[in-house]
């Protein structure tokens, strides 16, 4: 939308947040019932891999992915199509979220290799007649708030300098945002890859991201009060969709430690298992062992402490099953109705390992509650 760069720290905030959460609430109805629904991931992806080469903002991203996912809702397209359908939609939202200079070209376009793969050649009259078939099914309003435009302003008090890491004052507070605002970004594209999260309004999946950023960080108080009053959500408001993001993590977590213990595996074995030894090394076979067996411990040590290190983000999987819609919270219009969940239940522990970030203080084990019981380790992000 044609927002003033960086509105969250202007006069106008506050209004600008309060209009951007009036549009949300007309928003158009998603209804998950495309035919081509189970192709729906590999669009997403494929729309978030061309934004990020030609360095689109992430408020293009997700509006081109919520105009995908809207006009799938409403035809049944070819696969070969949809890839038209998805650059349409990603040049419509990049002409109304950028700058003219940094909207893709057609010449840039037909030399993706997706395109090459297809058999697929963009013409300038098919795309203007894609453009419009877009606009008309919106009924030419692209002023349709997502998760990405309200990120910003939730991360400008998402850490303060009263906040605690495992009950301890945090050594740099400026590292400690910027640890924030990557998880939060990490947990921003997690919400484009299942289309459940559309079952939620925007702002309540941006505070969702900002809230299971505080929890892998192991910031206290999980939700403060100054996060409550800004967005206006509860933290029972706001736990199953923090249930969904948590889940996306432990198994992008799981499937990274499982590749580097696979790759370990693989080094290991052409270490240790290497051809068979020439007539000049068979004099020499008989040290071998020694030496592995005196350097085996420490070997290990150093294998344990490379599965600690980063992991790479890896695509969610396994989805949770989808909550009741439910009104939004009272802070906003009275009788308004927001596309957000609330599911109520008994609150189990949430125990989160112990991973020392370099930018805070001594790290101890410590308990936070939520619904599902989750075991999140804390990587670092090495991009």
């Amino acid at each position: 939308m044609e927002l003033e760069a960086q509105w969250w720290t202007g006069q106008l905030a506050a209004d600008i947040h309060q209009a951007l959460r009036y549009k949300e609430l007309k928003l158009p109805s998603y209804k998950g019932q495309s035919p081509q629904l189970h192709l729906r991931r590999y669009f997403a992806d494929l729309i978030a891999i061309v934004s990020n080469r030609f360095r689109l903002c992430p408020a293009a991203r997700h509006l081109a992915v919520y105009l995908l996912d809207l006009f799938m809702d409403r035809y049944d397209i070819s696969t070969q199509q949809l890839h038209v359908v998805a650059l349409s939609c990603l040049l419509l939202a990049s002409k109304f979220e950028e700058k003219e200079d940094s909207v893709p070209k057609l010449e840039q376009l037909n030399s993706l290799g997706c395109m090459t793969n297809m058999n697929l050649v963009l013409t300038k009259q098919n795309l203007l007649h894609m453009e419009l078939l877009l606009l008309e099914t919106f009924q030419w309003n692209l002023c349709l708030p997502t998760a990405a435009h309200f990120i910003d302003y939730y991360l400008s008090i998402a850490v303060h300098e009263t906040d605690l890491h495992d009950g301890w004052p945090m050594v740099c507070l400026e590292k400690t945002k910027l640890y924030m605002a990557k998880y939060a970004d990490y947990f921003l594209e997690v919400s484009l890859q299942d289309h459940e999260f559309l079952n939620y309004a925007p702002s309540l999946v941006a505070t969702a991201c900002v809230a299971s950023s505080r929890i892998i960080l192991r910031l206290s108080p999980t939700w403060p009060t100054r996060l409550h009053h800004l967005t206006a959500y509860s933290w029972d408001f706001l736990v199953p969709c923090i249930e969904r993001l948590l889940i996306a993590h432990d198994n992008d977590v799981k499937e990274a430690n499982k590749q580097k213990g696979q790759q370990a595996q693989s080094a290991q074995h052409a270490v240790f298992q290497p051809p068979a030894p020439s007539a000049q090394q068979a004099s020499a076979q008989q040290h071998v062992p020694q030496y592995l067996q005196a350097q085996q411990s420490s070997l290990q040590y150093h294998h344990a402490a490379a599965q600690q290190q980063s992991c790479q983000q890896m695509l969610p999987s396994a989805p949770a099953a989808p909550y009741p819609l439910q009104t939004c919270p009272a802070a906003l219009q009275s009788g308004a109705q927001a596309r957000g969940h609330a599911q109520p239940g008994a609150a189990v522990a949430l125990a989160v390992p112990l991973d020392v970030k370099p930018c805070l203080s001594v790290s101890y084990n410590r308990t936070y509650h939520v619904n599902g019981r989750y075991s999140c380790i804390t990587p670092c992000f090495e991009r």
